[in-house]
C-alpha cells in the first residue's frame, strides 16, 4: 500500500500574515499540521511561532518515518526534536502554558494493518473505500460546533462581532486560560512536550487499492463542520470532482459573505485552510 499524492492546498486565512499551517507526504504517510493562533509575543524565529512549529514538526516527522520508525516512535521522535529545538532556540523559558507553541495534527502511515491514524486537536481525515460511505477519522465536527458556541457565547459578552480577531484584549483573557489547559487530562495538542506522543488519538482502517483519502486542517473541514455547505460524503465528493482549489474558493466566498460572524460564529473571518487528497495504490 502507498499514498499516492492527488492534489494540495494550503491557504492563509489572511494574505498578509503568516500561514501557521503545514504539510508534508511521501510514498508511505501524509501529515497536515496546524499551528494553535499565537496568543502573545513571539518566543521563537520566524514569522510566528505557530507557523515555526506546524513546519518543524512535519519535517520531523517525515523524516522519522522515513528512518524506518512506525507511526507512534516517529511521532516520539519528532516530539522530542521539538522540545530540543524550543529550548535551545526560545528567547526566554514560557511563563505560562498558553505561551508555548502547539499544533493539531493529522497523519496517516502505511503500516501492516492498513492505515495508522494519528491525531491531536480538530485537523481531521476523511477515508472512502471505492463508492462507500465517508468514514471521517477525529473528532472536528463536534469540537467545532463547541468552539462556534463559545465564539457566540464571549462576543455576545463582550459586545463584540463574533469574528473580531483573536487578539482583542477582549477575547484574550479567555483564550489564554483555555490554552492554559492543554497537554492535560484529555487535551492534548502536538507541542515541545515528549509525553504527548502517548495521548494522539490512533485508528487504523485496512484500506484496499482505489481507496482516496482527504487530510484537512479545520479551516478547510469549515465547508462541513462550521458552514453546512457540505457533509463529509458530498465534501469527499467535492475534492475529487471539482478539485481543492475549487473548495478554497468556495471557503473564502462563504466567509467573505459573512465577515463579522454573525451567521457563524468564529474568532476570525478566515482561518488557514489545508488538505491534501491521496489515493491509495
Amino acid at each position: 500500500m502507498a499514498f499516492e499524492l492527488l492534489e494540495s492546498l494550503s491557504l492563509p486565512g489572511d494574505p498578509a500574515k503568516a500561514n501557521e499551517d503545514s504539510f508534508g507526504h511521501d510514498a508511505g504517510a501524509a501529515v497536515v499540521l496546524d499551528g494553535a493562533t499565537p496568543l502573545g509575543e513571539r518566543l521563537m524565529p520566524g514569522p510566528s511561532d505557530a507557523a515555526w512549529i506546524a513546519q518543524f514538526g512535519a519535517r520531523r516527522l517525515l523524516a522519522h518515518l522515513r528512518d524506518g520508525d512506525g507511526a507512534r516512535k516517529a511521532l516520539r521522535g519528532a516530539l522530542a526534536d521539538t522540545q530540543k529545538s524550543f529550548e535551545a532556540l526560545r528567547r526566554m523559558p514560557p511563563e505560562e502554558i498558553w505561551q508555548t507553541p502547539c499544533a493539531s495534527m493529522m497523519l496517516a502511515v502505511e503500516s501492516d494493518e492498513g492505515a495508522e491514524f494519528l491525531w491531536y486537536g480538530d485537523c481531521a481525515a476523511l477515508v472512502q473505500q471505492g463508492d462507500g460511505a465517508v468514514i471521517v477519522v477525529g473528532e472536528n465536527f463536534d469540537k467545532r460546533a463547541a468552539e462556534a458556541q463559545r465564539a457566540q457565547k464571549i462576543a455576545r459578552e463582550k459586545k463584540l462581532s463574533p469574528a473580531a480577531d483573536l487578539s482583542r484584549p477582549e477575547f484574550l483573557e479567555v483564550l489564554r486560560a483555555a490554552r492554559n489547559r492543554i497537554n492535560s487530562g484529555n487535551s492534548w495538542l502536538f507541542s515541545p512536550e515528549v509525553k504527548a506522543a502517548a495521548h494522539a488519538s490512533r485508528r487504523v482502517i485496512r484500506l484496499a487499492p482505489g481507496a482516496m483519502l482527504l487530510l484537512m486542517s479545520d479551516g478547510l473541514l469549515a465547508l462541513a463542520s462550521d458552514y453546512g455547505a457540505y457533509s463529509a460524503d458530498s465534501l469527499m465528493a467535492a475534492a475529487q470532482g471539482k478539485g481543492l482549489a475549487a473548495l478554497g474558493a468556495e471557503l473564502r466566498a462563504i466567509e467573505a459573505g459573512d465577515p463579522g460572524g454573525d451567521k457563524f460564529p468564529r474568532f476570525k473571518k478566515s482561518d488557514d485552510a489545508t488538505a491534501l487528497l491521496l489515493k491509495v495504490t
